[in-house]
């Protein structure tokens, strides 16, 4: 219904707008809209509201009209339900652009209209738009997903070419600082996508200067984060960066053989190595706690919660991964070096090291029996490769390239990064997720001279998974086509392909006895609050195997882990991605024996009595025997963050880790579940 301050005139003319408009209207909601309020018009519950049948809409067209040209901020009601977010100023869209997209939108989900270029000029009038955008930033997923891509600047080739915007040298250096800093993790070296959307040139060409500046200033509730509002960057900062993704993206260095042999360090020979543990702590119930910014690792003894050494290691560590004999830990920091250490040794210490790239994600060991402790391999970012190396050393033996064609489109991918890597307990293999093509491949190590490798076609933008129950099955995310594969280890095939919602982020996912359905793992996603049960018994539970059996919901979106523990009836779900403080500061804890009870919720943050600052919960993990749950409290780096121990049983607070060295704490990885596959 237009606003009844229309003219005759003006109403005649709506009615005359013609459909071609609302094509062009939609054009431009796919184009800058769906962001927030999704393709369908429905909006993020609790942050965007619909536009689909929206009371508020249809009351006051002009009103809306005049918060897509000026922005808007405060609480307001939609369809009985608050928001009390932001809408970004869109001046920048012309007078012909906003009325179109208004009459789609009334014409499509409104029951019909129109909005003329007459309304949107007046809505102009001579006020300047400075509102504010406080969406939910992304920061928090680019800080866990997407650290600075460590890749040097000084031996990229730049690539200004006249058909992109206008730029001077000394503007292009400075705009590719920032992406490699702030945004490669996400978009790729090379801004194919994937964590994040691509921003190839076809794209952000078409896009424009101006859309760009916009995104980039207030960000958009898929991840990306609020740079401009947030004051990260300035408004000069900002533009030459619009204009940068516009031209073609930088080459990086190539990282092979030479390099990594010129990298490698074997600080002590396995001869020079202990022959007995040189300590009386209980090595299974060791934590590798990852501390993120500053570049280290701790090992926190899990029987006494004494920090026992803090370890110098490659950059914001993503994953520590012990040997199969449970006496090695490795580590692997997003700027491709891995670090071997001993927890012989008292106290445990590196043994070697070696840099397998410029940017990598992934570790693991060999595990089949026969063949402990033997290799190790590594997967990297860039160059998109994954590496064998020797067990005892990490002397590099063979690498493989990734590059190749996409699982969909057949299309060649030249930046097909190495994601999750697990051994596989049913042969000499290492199960690798190649992100991009979508293909998870299977490296038989039994001859490295004659490498076997086996490609199993998925869904595109894998990422990280977990074993089944039976470590028959490894059940992994695609997170951006949500979807979850299922690949049988022992006869070596894809078993399932899983619809799933909405961006899955299982970590390595949960397993135990559903109730009802038997055998589940269990996932949580980073897109809403869905907590998903996949039933994996395929031999007494047939008609449920591989299918969605239950849909729980959690918090909220924004996570990113789920755990158990085979003595436990609790099931754990963080949300440190989650917008609201009050979600990303506690847990959700389910009783397995009673799922339709619902969760509770322990405030984490609060127990831990830091102060100031995000304090995100994030990670549960388990000791050795079950009986406690490790949380890391992860603040700011110039912050206090701890570890919280809860009594697993009673739920209730057992002990706080505090100590100024643990700087932002993140993944933490106990001894023997992470060697055995507990979770």
């Amino acid at each position: 219904m237009l606003a009844a301050a229309q003219s005759d005139g003006i109403s005649v003319h709506a009615a005359e707008m013609s459909g071609d408009v609302a094509a062009q209207g939609k054009a431009v909601y796919d184009k800058v809209c769906t962001a927030c309020h999704q393709a369908s018009g429905e909006g993020i519950p609790g942050a965007f509201p619909p536009l689909k049948n929206s009371d508020y809409l249809k009351a006051d067209v002009d009103r809306s009209v005049r918060a897509v040209v000026k922005g808007m901020t405060g609480p307001i009601e939609v369809n009985g339900k608050k928001y009390n977010g932001a809408m970004p100023p869109m001046a920048y869209l012309s007078d012909n652009e906003i009325a179109a997209v208004f009459t789609y939108i009334l014409k499509e989900w409104n029951g019909g209209g129109a909005v003329t270029t007459a309304q949107v000029v007046a809505a102009r009038g001579d006020a300047a738009a400075k509102a504010q955008h406080p969406l939910p930033s992304g920061d928090v997923q680019i800080a866990y997903e997407g650290a600075p891509s460590p890749i040097p600047l000084d031996e990229t080739r730049n690539m200004i070419e006249s058909s992109g915007p206008p730029m001077t040298v000394a503007e292009f250096d400075g705009a590719k600082k920032i992406f490699f800093e702030r945004c490669a993790g996400c978009h790729g070296v090379l801004r194919k996508g994937a964590t994040g959307k691509p921003l190839t040139t076809d794209i952000t060409r078409e896009k424009g200067t101006d859309y760009l500046k916009t995104m980039i200033s207030y960000g958009s509730p898929a991840g990306m984060p609020n740079w401009g509002t947030s004051g990260d960057l300035t408004a000069a900062e900002i533009d030459a960066l619009a204009r940068y993704l516009q031209h073609p993206p930088p080459q990086p260095p190539e990282w092979g053989l030479p390099e990594m042999n010129a990298s490698w360090k074997l600080l002590v020979p396995p001869e020079k190595r202990p022959t007995a543990p040189q300590h009386k702590r209980n090595i299974e119930n060791l934590f590798a706690v990852t501390l993120r910014d500053s570049g280290e690792v701790a090992i926190i003894d899990g029987d006494t919660k004494e920090i026992v050494n803090i370890i110098k290691t490659g950059y914001a560590v993503h994953i520590s991964r012990p040997s199969a004999s449970a006496r090695y830990v490795f580590t692997i920091g997003r700027d491709g070096k891995i670090d071997m250490i001993d927890l012989w040794m008292s106290p445990p210490d590196r043994v070697a090291e070696i840099k397998i790239g410029l940017e990598a994600r992934s570790v693991e060991t060999s595990k089949y029996h026969g063949y402990e402790d033997k290799y190790a391999v590594a997967g990297a970012y860039w160059p998109p490769q994954f590496v064998f190396m020797d067990g005892a050393t990490l002397k590099p033996l063979k690498v493989v390239s990734t590059r190749g064609m996409t699982v969909d489109t057949q299309e060649y991918h030249p930046e097909p990064r190495v994601a999750a890597i697990v051994a596989s307990h049913e042969h000499p293999e290492f199960i690798i997720n190649v992100k991009e093509t979508g293909k998870i491949l299977l490296a038989n190590y039994s001859d490295l001279d004659n490498l076997s490798v086996t490609t199993i076609n998925a869904a595109r933008f894998l990422h990280d998974g977990g074993w089944d129950s039976t470590h028959r099955y490894f059940m992994t995310a695609a997170n951006q086509s949500d979807k979850i594969a299922v690949i049988d280890s022992k006869d070596r095939a894809l078993e399932a392909l899983i619809d799933v919602e909405k961006i899955p982020h299982p970590g390595r996912g949960a397993n135990f006895v559903d109730p009802e359905h038997g055998p589940v793992w269990v996932t949580s996603a980073l897109g809403n609050a869905n907590i998903t049960f996949i039933a994996t018994d395929p031999e007494k539970h047939a008609d449920k195997a591989w299918k969605v059996v239950r849909v729980l919901q959690g918090q909220g979106g924004g996570s990113l882990f789920v755990k158990t523990h085979p003595k436990s009836s609790n099931l754990w779900v963080d949300s440190p991605l989650n917008p609201d403080e009050n979600i990303s500061q506690s847990i959700a804890v389910f009783d397995i024996q009673n799922l339709d009870k619902g969760f509770e919720v322990l405030p984490i943050a609060a127990w831990a009595e830091l102060g100031e600052g995000p304090k995100r919960v994030v990670q549960p993990e388990y000791n050795v025997d079950g009986s406690e749950v490790w949380f890391s409290v992860w603040n700011g780096k110039d912050q206090s963050s701890a570890i919280v121990v809860v009594d697993d049983a009673t739920r209730k607070l057992k002990t706080v880790i505090k100590d100024k060295r643990l700087i932002t704490p993140t993944g933490k990885f106990n001894i023997r579940n992470t060697v055995s596959d507990i979770y």
